[in-house]
């Protein structure tokens, strides 16, 4: 099981991977020599969010011809790239084929991670809906029964639509992502469940079941 990026918006259309990528001087200018015709590229790969995703880039990365070495930090999602020779590696055709999106690392540049900040509303939106679920939840379990007991289970389905819609779109994004470059990752079957778990308590609410 490999991991991908969390969001569909960032991932690179193996299409447009040629056209998005910077050219080979520019990369070469933002590479370090370190002698020896040994140079070293520091690439911001945003979309790295587990052990998986290093494993992944790093394997795919270290099998060009040329590399010498690839790492990832996963606290800072860079990905730090030894290679030798005149000519440079497909760093960012490999990673987009992968479906992850890169951009050369600029020290200068302070980049806001957009993943965690969209995790931070995500948060929010399932709390909400999961506190107000379980206020509903309480007349319930309270002994509250026949069409009492089937609005509160209406309202609580209502309600788990924008956490399911919203919150969960980052799990659904990547698990596309995922399978659409032929790959699982641990986002499939989050996804598969609270799809699961969703329809099968809707079915409840519908049928009027005592457990919905």
């Amino acid at each position: 099981m490999s991991c991908c990026a969390p969001g569909a918006e960032m991932t690179l259309d193996i299409a447009d991977a040629a056209s998005a990528s910077p050219s080979s001087d520019e990369i070469r200018l933002a590479s370090r020599n370190l002698g020896g015709d040994i140079h070293q590229t520091e690439l911001s790969v945003p979309a790295v969010h587990c052990g998986a995703c290093i494993q992944t880039i790093e394997a795919a990365l270290a099998k060009i011809e040329n590399v010498d070495s690839a790492r990832v930090n996963l606290s800072t999602k860079r990905v730090t790239v030894r290679w030798h020779g005149g000519r440079v590696p497909p760093f960012f055709a490999v990673l987009g084929r992968l479906g992850y999106q890169a951009h050369l690392f600029d020290p200068e540049t302070h980049e806001k991670d957009k993943a965690l900040s969209e995790l931070i509303r995500a948060v929010a939106v399932a709390g909400f809906a999961a506190g107000n679920i379980m206020l509903l939840s309480v007349s319930v379990w309270s002994g509250a029964e026949g069409p009492t007991r089937d609005l509160f289970h209406w309202l609580s389905a209502l309600i788990a639509i924008p956490a399911l819609v919203f919150a969960g779109a980052i799990y659904f994004r990547s698990a596309a992502n995922a399978l659409r470059h032929g790959r699982m990752n641990m986002d499939v079957p989050i996804a598969v469940g609270v799809s699961l778990a969703y329809a099968m308590s809707l079915y409840e609410t519908v049928t009027h079941g005592e457990h919905a």
